[in-house]
């Protein structure tokens, strides 16, 4: 696994062939019990440089408040920014890899123009020409870029959602699988937040609680 921080080789490498409109994409969210994945779409333009693009990493490396401080300056430096999210009652419908490739599609689907090419963490998006790069986000700070947006945007979505759907931690875990929220779980019952699929959520969807 790499271990250095992202750079711009791969976009370089498209800059230099004449693609001038290369999209960094990843997601969040996939692992969690609850609520949606959250995927972004980043566009630099050709030879971006920032003082603090150094400090960009995997979102997963950064703190909170690190992530906080960079969203909106990627956002303020990129071309254009787009974000898409699958819902829970889609994660349970197609399956998690499904829904993350459709979160993925809706966010290239809400920039303002049609990139010439697609930097991908990890996953190849359907019907889309894109590269997919293993540990993309820890290569490629287009990905990681991406990576920053999408974790901000889905914290937030959770902080709401701590409020629709009080006593489960949400604003404190995000739905990840913690103590705090699986003793919730087993003591609540799913909300409509929840992944129905997922097997702690199953295990308890028999024995009430919200629906």
């Amino acid at each position: 696994m790499p271990s250095h921080r992202p750079t711009f080789a791969w976009e370089e490498g498209l800059w230099r062939r004449g693609v001038r409109l290369v999209a960094g994409v990843d997601e969040a969210g996939r692992g969690p019990l609850a609520g949606p994945v959250v995927a972004s779409a980043v566009v630099f333009p050709p030879g971006f440089t920032a003082p603090w693009l150094p400090l960009v990493d995997d979102s997963k490396r950064l703190s909170p408040a690190r992530r906080a401080s960079l969203a909106p300056l990627i956002r303020a430096s990129a071309l254009a920014v787009g974000v898409g999210m699958a819902t829970p009652q889609e994660i349970d419908s197609l399956g998690i890899v499904p829904a993350t490739t459709l979160a993925m599609q809706r966010a290239v689907e809400c920039l303002p123009f049609c990139p010439e090419a697609l930097l991908v963490d990890a996953l190849a998006i359907p019907g889309m020409p894109c590269t997919p790069l293993v540990h993309g986000d820890r290569l490629s700070l287009s990905i990681a870029c991406a990576s920053i947006i999408a974790k901000v945007e889905r914290d937030a979505f959770m902080e709401a959602l701590d409020a629709r759907y009080p006593g489960y931690g949400f604003r404190r875990h995000k739905g990840y699988p913690t103590p705090e929220h699986q003793e919730a779980l087993r003591r609540l019952g799913p909300s409509p937040a929840h992944r129905r699929t997922f097997a702690p959520v199953q295990k308890v969807a028999g024995k009430g609680g919200r629906i």
